[in-house]
C-alpha cells in the first residue's frame, strides 16, 4: 500500500524537486521562474479552470453539501489559527489573521488537481474544479475582511468591500471561472479552433506550475516560529480534512467520488497566496514563508496519509 500511494503522490513531487532544484543549482534563473507563473497564473491555469467550469455538470457536480464539507473545514481551521496565534503566542491581531489565512488557503491548484488526477484519473476531477471554482474568492473574502476589521488602521466598510472586489476580479484565476460559468450558464457554442487552442493551454498548465512552484520555493527560507508552523501544519494538513471527510463521508454521505475531492483538496499545504496575503499587510510573513515550504515537504506524507483511507 506504501508504495502504491508513493506512486501516486512521488511523480508531483518529483517534478516540483526538479523545478526547486534547477532554480537553486541556478540551471533555471529567477527571471525564468517568474516568467513561467505569470504563463501558468495568468494564461494556462485559467484556460484550464475555464475548460473545467463551462463543462462542468452543475445539476451533479455543484452540491452544496460537497462545499459545505470543504469550506466549512476550511473556515474552522482559519478561526482556531487566529485564536491559536493570540492566545497561544501572543500575535497581534492582523499577525493572527495573516497566519490563520495559512490554515485557510490550501494549494488546491497546483498541487490538489494534480494529485487527485494521478490518483483517480482525469474524469475524477469534476468535484474538485467545483470546490477550486469558489476557493479564491471565498478566502480572500474572509481574509481580507477580517484583516480590514482588526487592523487598527484598517479601512472602513465602503473601502474594504472596494478592496475585496478588486481583489477577486483582478484575478486572472477568477476571471477564468467567470468565463466559464458565463459559457455553460448561458449555452454558448465555443468555436472548435479556439476550442482546441484552449486544450493546448490546458495541458501545459499542470506540469508547469509545479515545476515554478518548485522555484518559487526556493526563495522561502525557514525562519524562526517553527511551532506557530507546526500549528498551521496540525489545521491545515490533519484537522482541516478530518472534517472534510467526517462531514461529506458521514454526515452527508456523498458519493465516494465527491469525497475523495473534499478530503484531498482539505489536505493540501497552504500554497503561495498564503505569503502574499503577509506581504499585503506585511504581517507574520516569516511564519507564513516557512509554512509555504516546509508543509509543502510534510505533505508528501500526510497526503499519502489520506489517500490510505479513500476507497
Amino acid at each position: 500500500m506504501i508504495f502504491t500511494l508513493m506512486d501516486v503522490v512521488l511523480p508531483v513531487f518529483l517534478v516540483l524537486g526538479a523545478g526547486y532544484a534547477a532554480t537553486q543549482l541556478g540551471w533555471f534563473k529567477a527571471s525564468a521562474v517568474d516568467g513561467l507563473m505569470v504563463f501558468t497564473q495568468k494564461f494556462a491555469i485559467p484556460c484550464l479552470l475555464f475548460r473545467a467550469t463551462s463543462t462542468l455538470d452543475l445539476a451533479s457536480d455543484l452540491d452544496w453539501r460537497l462545499l459545505v464539507s470543504f469550506y466549512a473545514g476550511a473556515t474552522v481551521c482559519f478561526l482556531l489559527g487566529i485564536l491559536g496565534a493570540r492566545l497561544l503566542f501572543g500575535r497581534r491581531p492582523g499577525e493572527a489573521v495573516a497566519i490563520g489565512f495559512a490554515a485557510l488557503f490550501s494549494n488546491s491548484v497546483m498541487l490538489g488537481l494534480p494529485i487527485m488526477e494521478r490518483a483517480f484519473g482525469a474524469e475524477a476531477l469534476a468535484p474538485s474544479y467545483a470546490i477550486v471554482a469558489f476557493h479564491a474568492p471565498f478566502c480572500y473574502l474572509i481574509g481580507i475582511t477580517l484583516m480590514e476589521v482588526t487592523r487598527a488602521d484598517g479601512r472602513g466598510a465602503a473601502a474594504t468591500t472596494s478592496l475585496v472586489v478588486k481583489s477577486m476580479f483582478k484575478n486572472a484565476l477568477t476571471i477564468g471561472i467567470a468565463l466559464g460559468f458565463a459559457v455553460n450558464l448561458t449555452g454558448i457554442s465555443v468555436p472548435e479552433q479556439l476550442s482546441a487552442a484552449v486544450d493546448l493551454m490546458v495541458r501545459a498548465a499542470l506540469p508547469a506550475a509545479i515545476f515554478g512552484l518548485g522555484g518559487v520555493l526556493t526563495r522561502y527560507r525557514v525562519r524562526d516560529n517553527l511551532t506557530q508552523v507546526a500549528m498551521v501544519g496540525v489545521l491545515s494538513l490533519i484537522v482541516h480534512p478530518a472534517i472534510a471527510y467526517g462531514l461529506s463521508a458521514h454526515v452527508f454521505e456523498l458519493p465516494i467520488g465527491m469525497v475523495r475531492a473534499a478530503v484531498l483538496t482539505a489536505s493540501m499545504a497552504p500554497g503561495v497566496n498564503t505569503y502574499i496575503f503577509a506581504s499585503m499587510y506585511n504581517r507574520a510573513k516569516g511564519v507564513n514563508s516557512s509554512a509555504v515550504l516546509l508543509l509543502t515537504l510534510i505533505s508528501i506524507v500526510t497526503a499519502s496519509f489520506w489517500l490510505s483511507i479513500l476507497p
